[in-house]
């Protein structure tokens, strides 16, 4: 039996997604080849790791005919040696593997010099779970079950706002805050400021929206993929944390709370 893993995983979307995408039908073979060719992106190397051969089958085949080259790892040690002997340029990874956890994979792999960009995969679906999972290495956290349409856009969004050719600023810049997008580093009046990768995240989309009004609901959807968590309070954590780092010198401040409305960063 597979340690580390939630009876959740075995509850997958893939059997709803074999049954239909994988029948006879004509109109379902159809519908397919035209999901696929809307989520196609082509000569993107991706490495997956995930030690549950029925979904890593599925998702293997589904990555390739959506235009990714796919590898596959069903353990931490083997997802190690393809990542020193190839360059991917993405990276799913299941939190869940046999030989460790899949947070320690990440940190790993992050001080072997990989910096593709990771999907956390998983059945844990608690805030600290996804929190954690962002904070220590992951670029983005899915829960399972999921649809395979929100994971590929997902990858696409990541492979995005990672691209050095994206069609976008590589740098942002509010007053004396300055992102620079493709270090992922941040630096107020020259100075860089140590953020956690959930911090940079949180900030890009305060920068993104400086002198607009963002409501927590918004930034729990856009930063952290929750549309529904009236009871969390991991938004305010962060903003403490990193109004602490920003505004933390005796600078102006530029991060405003609005009581019972939400934060602005002010852009003048």
């Amino acid at each position: 039996m597979t340690t580390g893993r939630s009876s959740d995983d075995n509850l997958f979307i893939f059997r709803l997604t074999k049954r239909l995408f994988h029948s006879d039908c004509r109109i379902t073979d159809a519908f397919y080849e035209n999901f696929v060719k809307m989520h196609y992106y082509p000569h993107m190397r991706l490495l997956l790791v995930e030690d549950e051969i029925d979904i890593q089958n599925f998702l293997r085949v589904s990555l390739q005919e959506a235009g990714y080259q796919v590898d596959v790892a069903a353990d931490g040690k083997t997802a190690e040696r393809l990542a020193l002997e190839n360059p991917f340029d993405i990276l799913i990874v299941d939190l869940g593997l046999p030989d460790q956890d899949g947070i320690s994979l990440i940190l790993k792999l992050h001080q072997i010099g990989v910096r593709a960009p990771v999907l956390i995969l998983s059945a844990r679906r608690s805030v600290d779970d996804r929190v954690r999972g962002l904070e220590q290495g992951g670029d983005d956290y899915l829960t399972k079950p999921f649809a395979l349409a929100e994971l590929l856009a997902r990858l696409r969004n990541l492979l995005k706002r990672n691209s050095p050719a994206a069609n976008e600023a590589t740098r942002l810049r509010v007053l004396d805050l300055e992102l620079d997008l493709l270090r992922r580093e941040a630096s107020r009046g020259g100075d860089i400021l140590q953020l956690t990768q959930q911090e940079f995240v949180l900030l890009e989309y305060l920068c993104r929206n400086a002198g607009r009004v963002v409501t927590r609901s918004m930034i729990l959807d856009k930063v952290w993929g929750m549309r529904i968590q009236p009871d969390t309070n991991v938004v305010d954590v962060h903003i403490y944390r990193l109004r602490g780092k920003v505004d933390g010198k005796g600078q102006q401040p530029l991060i405003r709370t609005l009581r019972g409305v939400g934060y602005v960063l002010k852009d003048r």
